[in-house]
């Protein structure tokens, strides 16, 4: 018992000993920084000059921010019935559509390199000149002066009608396609950010950040009503097409039926003096003329009732996509300030200085 205790007094006298000549240890280093505190205050005055350049340097950056609300109707919905008993009929009312894209894949779709590449081949009004987003990038990233030593690079332009015709991709060119690929990814992940602020809400918002203000809110429009015209365009492709053949087909049969009824008046008009005896040569055209006009009128009833019913389900299917807010100029501008430049600059020059001290002072005792 004798022995703990003992014990028990030599650890706390161990530790008190060690905390003391921690607190010493400290003093000493505390001592020698300030014994060298010409060295630190030039390297403090040198890092506040260096943050001062940085900030002054540094563009700002201009945020274009959209918000949209996306309503999706999912399923048949109240024309459930109704779809049953079309399909009965061999009438494909396109009630099972939208699986295409479910919920958050609209946002992966802003992301989408098809996307990203038609905004940048999009042309924009600067000045009252007709210009290429994807060359106003180049401009305000000065590649143009990067690839001057690359002859292939330095040549290369690009033109709407040499990429795509009638929203379809032409032959492939490598370098070209290179280029965009890279500039695609770029956007991806220093331009681009596409988010849903609330995740119980259908509310999603598209921020493009880039230095050149002009860029910034057209790619940001090009870009929104790209992806959302494409997205309801996809959505409702299955039932327009639907409703394009139902209206062939009902144009169709309602001209058979008009002209059997002209067919019909038109034999009793060849015929004003028929003899009595020959009755076969107005009667039977025209009853025949009649029961065609009858059977067609019967068909342009069903299809008619059918193409309504296909209408209603292509406005139930497309999305309603509503605008909330739009960027407008000046846009959101972020800088570097300068007094910031000066402050963390002074701060990190400190400390990097005071450290590269310590480390030198404790690599001599090591040595020594």
């Amino acid at each position: 018992m004798i022995n703990d205790q003992q014990n028990y007094l030599t650890n706390n006298q161990d530790d008190e000993i060690s905390l003391k000549q921690l607190i010493l240890k400290g003093r000493e280093w505390l001592r020698y920084l300030f014994s060298k505190w010409l060295i630190i205050i030039f390297f403090c005055l040198l890092g506040a000059v260096l943050g001062f350049l940085y900030a002054n340097y540094k563009k700002a950056v201009y945020t274009a921010t959209t918000t949209f609300v996306l309503e999706d109707e999912k399923g048949s919905g109240g024309l459930g019935n109704l779809s049953g008993l079309a399909s009965l009929a061999g009438v494909d009312l396109g009630g099972s559509g939208g699986g295409i894209f479910q919920g958050d894949n609209i946002l992966s779709l802003y992301k989408s390199r098809m996307m990203l590449e038609q905004t940048l081949l999009s042309q924009v009004d600067v000045g009252g000149s007709k210009e290429l987003l994807v060359d106003r990038y180049i401009a305000f990233n000065n590649l143009r002066k990067e690839w001057s030593e690359k002859p292939s690079l330095a040549s290369l332009r690009f033109k709407v009608d040499t990429i795509f015709e009638n929203g379809m991709a032409l032959k492939a060119d490598r370098l070209r396609d290179s280029v965009l690929g890279i500039i695609v990814m770029d956007l991806n992940k220093s331009y681009l950010n596409v988010v849903k602020p609330d995740k119980k809400l259908s509310t999603i918002q598209v921020d493009v950040k880039a230095k050149d203000e002009v860029f910034a809110k057209a790619f940001n429009d090009a870009l929104v009503k790209n992806v959302n015209e494409f997205y309801i365009k996809t959505k409702t492709k299955k039932t327009l097409n639907n409703v394009q053949i139902l209206q062939h087909k009902t144009d169709s049969v309602r001209a058979v039926m008009n002209g059997a009824i002209y067919s019909a008046v038109a034999v009793a008009d060849a015929t004003p003096n028929l003899n009595p005896t020959r009755q076969i040569q107005r009667v039977a055209p025209s009853q025949r003329a009649q029961f065609s006009a009858e059977t067609n009128k019967a068909v342009l009833g069903e299809m008619v009732k059918n193409l309504e019913l296909t209408k209603m389900s292509l406005l139930k299917e497309t999305p309603l996509i509503q605008v909330v807010d739009q960027p407008i100029y000046p846009l959101k501008r972020e800088k570097f300030g300068k007094a910031k430049g000066i402050v963390m600059g002074s701060f990190i020059a400190g400390f990097l200085i005071c450290f590269y001290l310590i480390f030198r002072k404790i690599l001599k005792a090591i040595l020594a």
